[in-house]
C-alpha cells in the first residue's frame, strides 16, 4: 500500500517498506530553505515511529538532488537579523542535516539524481549509503562565491573523501560527475540515471531483509567507534553486542547459530539466516 504526504517543500511517499523523501523545490534546484529544513525535521520525526517505513531514501525532485543552501533566504534576507536569530536558522538546518541523519535509527540512502552542491554534501554524507547517477553534477563551489564550505560541509567531505581530493575540489571549485564521486568514496557507486531508482530500490530491499535491530546497532557501532582508540572501541563494541542480543525481539543470534551449527542450513558470509524460522 502506498501512502503519500505532501508538505510545502518536500514530498514523502511510503511504498512497501521504503520511504521516498524528496526535496520538492525543483524551480530552485531543491535549495534548502528555512521552511524545507523545518519540514525535513518533522518528516524524519514522523518516519521514525512509522512502522510502514523500514528504509529512508533521500532524493530530489526534477533535475537536482539539492543545490545547497538557499542563498537568498538564508543569507541575504537574514542579514539584518540579530546573531541569535541567525544562529537559530543555522541550528534548524544542522538539526536534520547531520545531527538527525547521522544517527537515525533506520537505514538511510541518499539517491543523488542530479545537481548536488555545497550544503547538500552534509545530508549526503550523513546518510548511511549513497547511490548517484553517472550524470549527476557535484560541486564545492563556495570558493567561487568568496566563502568557505561551512555549515559542516568541509567536515562531511573530510569524512568520506581523501585528503588530496577534498582539498582539490574545495580549492578549485571544479564540478565532477557521479563516476568521480564513486571513485573518491563520496558515494558507494554510480549508475546510469535511467537505472538509478531501480538500483536504489534493490539496495533498500536488501536492507529491509535484514534484522532491523541488528542493522540499527551495527551502523551505530561503526559510527561511534570510528574515532575511538582500539581499546575503547573493543570495550564499547562488546557492550553494544550484548545490548543488541538482549534487545532483539527476533533472537537473530540464536536463530543464526541454530541454522548454522545444528541445521547446517545457513552459510554465513554468503547469505542471511532465515528470519521467519
Amino acid at each position: 500500500m502506498t501512502h503519500e504526504t505532501r508538505f510545502e517543500t518536500i514530498r514523502v511517499t511510503v511504498d512497501e517498506g521504503i520511504a521516498w523523501v524528496a526535496l520538492n523545490r525543483p524551480d530552485k534546484r531543491n535549495a534548502m530553505s528555512p521552511t524545507l529544513n523545518s519540514e525535513m525535521k518533522q518528516a524524519l520525526d514522523d518516519l521514525e515511529i512509522n512502522d510502514d517505513a523500514g528504509v529512508i531514501v533521500l532524493t530530489g525532485e526534477g533535475e537536482a538532488f539539492s543545490a545547497g543552501m538557499d542563498l537568498k533566504e538564508y543569507f541575504r534576507e537574514t542579514e539584518g537579523e540579530s546573531a541569535i536569530v541567525q544562529a537559530r536558522f543555522r541550528r534548524a538546518a544542522t538539526d536534520w542535516m547531520w545531527r538527525r541523519l547521522m544517527h537515525y535509527p533506520k537505514p538511510t540512502i541518499a539517491m543523488v539524481n542530479g545537481w548536488c552542491f555545497g550544503g547538500a554534501f552534509t545530508p549526503l554524507v550523513a546518510c548511511d549509503l549513497a547511490i548517484a547517477a553517472n550524470e549527476a553534477t557535484f560541486g564545492l563551489s563556495e570558493i567561487n562565491w568568496g566563502i568557505i564550505p561551512a555549515g559542516n560541509v568541509t567536515r562531511a567531505v573530510a569524512q568520506v573523501m581523501n585528503h588530496r581530493d577534498s582539498l582539490y575540489y574545495i580549492m578549485t571549485g571544479e564540478p565532477f560527475d557521479g563516476r568521480k564521486a564513486a571513485e573518491m568514496g563520496l558515494v558507494n557507486r554510480s549508475v546510469p540515471l535511467a537505472d538509478l531508482r531501480a538500483a536504489t530500490e534493490q539496495l533498500a530491499r536488501t536492507l529491509l531483509g535484514k534484522n532491523p535491530t541488528v542493522l540499527r546497532q551495527a551502523k551505530s557501532a561503526f559510527k561511534y567507534v570510528e574515532s575511538l582508540d582500539w581499546d575503547t572501541a573493543e570495550a564499547m563494541l562488546g557492550q553494544m553486542a550484548a545490548a543488541t542480543a538482549a534487545q532483539d525481539p527476533e533472537r537473530g543470534r540464536r536463530k543464526g547459530m541454530a541454522q548454522f551449527l545444528d541445521e547446517k542450513s545457513f552459510r554465513p558470509g554468503l547469505e542471511g539466516y532465515r528470519r521467519d524460522a
